[in-house]
């Protein structure tokens, strides 16, 4: 049975707590002397992760914190542990809470340039899911460069399950 779209968008969020996880591992694996400007700003692509992250719940959701910046600078990779976890307990509990008339609704949010949106919760959940992907692949091309193993956190990865050859 196909999952409904709530359940989908909580999948999603699932693999994506375990895709950061391994991302962070990977992080580990640059060697000390390689870890100069291409390992910090994939330190800082991470700490966007978690602030883009906390930015979209505090503009769903206006009692959450807002982040000081979304792009921080300086990130260390000491903190970026708890700042996930931290992040992604308050996702869960928005994702728990999701309903079908909250992804309806309608999300008004005024942008760090000043600028007025709008567009659907739906929406909103869809472009974070891509937005992960999309900076995972920068940090994995960062990390590759600083002589590290990038993480494998394509969704394939997580989802697929070996088996045996099929018999002819």
């Amino acid at each position: 049975m196909l999952p409904t779209l709530i359940e989908q968008y909580r999948r999603w969020f699932d693999f994506e707590k375990d895709a950061h996880r391994q991302v962070l591992a990977s992080l580990d694996t640059v060697p000390q002397a390689n870890r100069g400007p291409a390992y910090e700003h994939a330190l800082d692509l991470m700490g966007h992760l978690v602030a883009a992250r906390r930015m979209w719940l505090h503009r769903i959701e206006p009692s959450h914190e807002r982040p000081a910046a979304i792009f921080p600078t300086d990130v260390t990779r000491a903190d970026l542990h708890a700042a996930f976890e931290s992040m992604e307990r308050d996702w869960d509990d928005y994702l728990g809470r999701l309903t079908d008339n909250e992804l309806e609704r309608v999300l008004v949010y005024q942008t760090s340039e000043g600028d007025w949106y709008s567009q659907p919760i739906v929406d909103t959940l869809t472009q974070l899911y891509g937005h992960s992907h999309y900076h995972r692949g920068q940090i994995a091309s960062l990390l590759r460069v600083c002589g590290g193993e990038p993480a494998k956190s394509d969704f394939i990865f997580w989802v697929r399950k070996k088996v045996d050859a099929p018999q002819s």
